[in-house]
């Protein structure tokens, strides 16, 4: 289960309306007081749009299956919407969509899970790991003790717990189907979010922030921000440098046959005003499978034969300086 999120959302998070973005109010209400991060994902959405379909729903995700085999709910399928609440006690995803409360709680094939009677509800355990269906449109998994956690905020709680994260993020278009909030968010992107090929690791200048807070929308395309507050504005500065570098290397390594990448790179952005630091996307609808290439796999697109490369057709630096952010 410790993969499930990386598989579902890390895709759309590789990257306003006065109003916060929209949450079920009933997920809202099972965070438990002390969330340091909230992410939330209006799967239905996500799953429509060409980006998803290109670069998850054709991928084989052996992981997510397992997930599926053994919580008895399939986010590709089954859920509506996503809400990862971050706690001292762990993680724990809170899902609204349509459960069959009664399948096989534990299906053939699945590894043995115990029974856990906490109040009213049935948590399955797999070690460490725990997952509760509520009722038929509400779902509850994660790490044993934030999931029980979250199942007591539901039953007693003050049901105040998001507040404070979600009045961050108040000018985010409550359509946005992917947003996230953190005081210690950098940790879980610089740990997670993909890596392109060549080295180009965009991971690397979240390390060390602050707080954070960040939305993406595929309704044509991919629109994204991520927004960052760090303890000095020389940190920031620093954050800039590093991020128009990382994005000045993948101008550099776009291969001479395939031109049309440097447009996809001309879609980031590098924002720096005192302690406050943005990185920008918007990738055009038509370039979602150079997008989608470049992610999907290991090597990326550039190589020896990139524009900067050593191997036969590259360009020399200097050439396509002119491109840096």
């Amino acid at each position: 289960m410790r993969s499930f999120l990386s598989v579902v959302l890390l895709p759309f998070t590789a990257v306003a309306a006065l109003a916060a973005p929209r949450v079920d109010n009933v997920l809202v209400r099972m965070v438990p007081p002390g969330a340091t991060s909230l992410v939330g994902a209006h799967m239905d959405r996500l799953i429509a749009s060409d980006l998803y379909q290109k670069l998850v729903a054709q991928q084989k995700l052996p992981q997510l299956d397992q997930f599926a085999r053994q919580t008895g709910f399939d986010p590709r399928r089954d859920v509506r919407e996503l809400l990862l609440t971050t706690l001292p006690q762990g993680n724990v995803v809170l899902a609204r969509g349509t459960f069959n409360l009664k399948q096989d709680p534990v299906p053939a094939g699945s590894p043995a899970t115990k029974l856990l009677r906490h109040g009213q509800y049935n948590v399955r355990v797999l070690d460490n790991y725990g997952y509760c269906l509520l009722d038929s449109s509400l779902a509850a998994a994660g790490e044993l003790p934030a999931v029980i956690a979250a199942l007591d905020e539901w039953q007693t709680g003050s049901h105040t717990g998001a507040k404070a994260l979600l009045a961050r993020v108040a000018s985010i278009d409550p359509q946005t189907p992917l947003w996230g909030v953190s005081t210690g968010f950098a940790s879980f992107l610089a740990a997670n979010l993909p890596r392109v090929g060549n080295g180009i690791d965009f991971s690397s200048i979240f390390k060390g922030i602050d707080s954070t807070w960040f939305t993406a929308s595929v309704a044509s395309g991919f629109q994204a921000a991520i927004h960052c507050t760090t303890a000095t504005e020389k940190d920031a500065i620093a954050l800039r440098d590093t991020a128009k570098g990382l994005v000045g290397l993948g101008r550099l390594n776009v291969p001479e046959s395939e031109p049309e990448l440097l447009r996809f790179w001309d879609g980031f952005t590098v924002e720096q005003t005192g302690r406050s630091f943005s990185l920008n996307a918007d990738i055009a609808g038509n370039l979602i499978d150079q997008m989608v290439h470049l992610f999907s796999f290991p090597g990326g697109r550039g190589g020896p034969g990139g524009r900067g490369g050593s191997g036969r057709g590259g360009r020399t630096g200097p050439a396509v300086n002119r491109s840096l952010v």
